[in-house]
């Protein structure tokens, strides 16, 4: 039994050590992120449908907010929401929830395109 419970504990060990949770960005890290012209169709579109559009889409609909085209974007982009969620920022929800936050170069580009005035471009 003794030899049992060793075995064991040495498996867990082993297993639970190899369990480590890399960021996208620490693995792959961005060459060049520029954050000059951020359009809306070319760079927000493209994150909100990969990181956010599963659940915030008008059939998803999960707390009430939809991310499908400029203006529905515009109203959380004008409130705050919008990046103080993606950001993690204390006092919002981050997102996506129950995940990493999406990269640094992503971020930036919304700060960027939302600082510009949020332009539908």
């Amino acid at each position: 039994m003794y030899r049992l419970l060793i075995f064991f504990s040495l498996v867990t060990f082993i297993f639970s050590s190899g369990c480590y949770y890399d960021s996208e960005e620490d693995l792959y890290p961005a060459a060049n992120c520029s954050t000059d012209a951020v359009s809306f169709a070319n760079d927000i579109q493209p994150i909100i449908n990969n990181s956010c559009i599963v659940c915030h889409s008008t059939v998803a609909n999960l707390g009430n907010i939809t991310l499908e085209g400029h203006t529905a974007v515009l109203k959380y982009a004008n409130d705050g929401t919008f990046l103080g969620s993606v950001k993690h920022l204390s006092g919002y929800s981050a997102m996506p929830q129950g995940s990493s936050k999406i990269n640094d170069c992503s971020i930036a580009k919304i700060e960027s395109w939302i600082n510009a005035g949020s332009p539908n471009n």
